[in-house]
């Protein structure tokens, strides 16, 4: 198990790769996402809060089926995520997104795993869900 947010990351680092790293939490009863982690404070800071601005697609795969989202190109990001822009300009252009369960079988939040196009394939999404499968402790203790 994983229990603190920047273990997470490093786990992501070494495990996966990564240029920009975001943990949201899941809040149902909003049906927003929280920001609890960020590797870029300053574009994406830590609190902040938005009802889902993506695709209604990105929604029903991620938290309603809590399935990985995994966009291997700039075209993927920017058909799903509204600031595909501030994205693109860190040099992002492949993201994984990879839903996080709590013991109860619900969504807890989603990690969101974003590098150069090209960077991901597969076995970046199988080894992004083997770390989610082991973060639930970490968003846990961040949403708190």
């Amino acid at each position: 198990m994983i229990d603190d947010l920047n273990e997470l990351e490093e786990t992501v680092r070494r495990e996966v790769g990564v240029r920009l790293f975001t943990v949201l939490a899941w809040v149902p009863e909003r049906r927003a996402l929280r920001r609890v982690h960020s590797s870029h404070p300053v574009e994406y800071p830590v609190g902040g809060e938005k009802t889902v601005e993506v695709a209604q697609g990105w929604l029903a795969t991620c938290i309603e089926r809590g399935e990985p989202y995994f966009g291997r190109d700039r075209a993927a990001v920017r058909e799903i995520f509204a600031d595909h822009e501030l994205i693109e300009s860190l040099g992002c252009g492949s993201i994984v997104n990879v839903p996080v369960i709590g013991t109860d079988g619900g969504v807890l939040g989603v990690l969101n795993i974003l590098d150069a196009e090209g960077r991901y394939d597969d076995d970046s999404v199988a080894a992004a869900r083997a770390i989610a499968a082991k973060a639930a402790p970490a968003l846990s203790g961040g949403a708190a």
